[in-house]
């Protein structure tokens, strides 16, 4: 019998199972290859025993990183590529390199560095999921470490501002997508007619810039412009997660936009009764110390 398996990622939203790319990679792998995974929706990546996610539990062995994860699992026999050629197994794998390379500094950008999209979706989501107080810290830590990912991989020369460096990233996200449509054609997958792991990678990149309502939708007009791409992953959340096109019916898109609505605005009086009692606090440790300098013993 075989070990349990248990992934523990992001939940999801927008009628996705995961908003969180690496994750919604690993769960699409899955449902292809057939791997009976437990999914373990967590609040916040300090849970896991690495620190990261997803994170893939089986018995004593823990394994982080999409990567890493897939090879595991092919190791267990659950293969999603057993009938790709030694060529398109090369070319899984450029494309990936070109998925990482191109189109993930976008996504990082669109979801942790556009302030609109930040202060307004991606942080009110995250902090709602996290508990008190460490809601009021990872969004921001994780919204830091992204772009920092941003500028270690494109803010080199000759890209000295951030405004030229956001400029490149747009530019490079869309050819990606172009040459992925181009790609995919009138396909059903990449390979044809049976889904693999470059399946896999591009319905986990390309699903939350689909999916999830921002208000600076720059990278997801364009992928609406490729109805190959929508196709395709409107087809795998459909025959692989039973999700429908919207994921939810009109009413329920209301309620949703009005509960993120209130989340902001919870979120953004947390933050600011927090700078609020700091500044009571310094301001009773600058009288406390006023008091002290200024005070003189009473004679006798």
């Amino acid at each position: 019998m075989a070990a349990p398996m248990e992934l523990s990622c992001w939940g999801g939203d927008w009628g996705l199972p995961s908003l969180h790319p690496e994750s919604l990679t690993v769960m699409a792998y899955a449902k292809f290859s057939g791997a009976p995974l437990t999914v373990n929706t967590i609040n916040n990546s300090w849970r896991t025993p690495k620190g990261d996610v997803p994170v893939l539990i089986s018995e004593d062995t823990v394994i982080s990183q999409p990567a890493k994860i897939l090879n595991f699992l092919r190791k267990q026999k659950y293969n999603a590529d057993y009938e790709l050629s030694a060529k398109q197994g090369a070319d899984t794998l450029a494309y990936i390199a070109l998925l990482e390379e191109k189109l993930l500094p976008a996504l990082l950008h669109t979801f942790w560095v556009e302030a609109e999209n930040y202060c307004s979706v991606t942080k009110p989501w995250f902090a709602s999921r996290i508990p008190f107080p460490l809601s009021l810290y990872l969004p921001g830590k994780m919204s830091r470490e992204a772009l920092n990912r941003i500028l270690l991989t494109k803010g080199g020369p000759p890209l000295y501002s951030l405004t030229e460096v956001e400029a490149q990233i747009y530019r490079d996200a869309k050819e990606c997508l172009n040459l992925l449509s181009k790609r995919l054609g009138t396909s059903q997958f990449f390979f044809g007619n049976t889904p693999t792991t470059l399946d896999a990678f591009v319905f986990g990149f390309l699903a939350p810039v689909y999916k999830v309502c921002f208000p600076r939708v720059q990278l997801q007009e364009h992928l609406k412009q490729l109805p190959n791409l929508c196709r395709f992953c409107d087809d795998i959340l459909t025959c692989y997660f039973r999700l429908t096109v919207s994921g939810h019916s009109p009413s329920g898109q209301d309620t949703a936009d009005a509960n993120l609505q209130k989340l902001t605005q919870l979120v953004n009086k947390e933050s600011n009764l927090i700078e609020k009692i700091r500044l009571s606090l310094f301001l009773c440790r600058w009288m406390t110390t006023f008091v002290r300098v200024h005070s003189t013993p009473l004679e006798s």
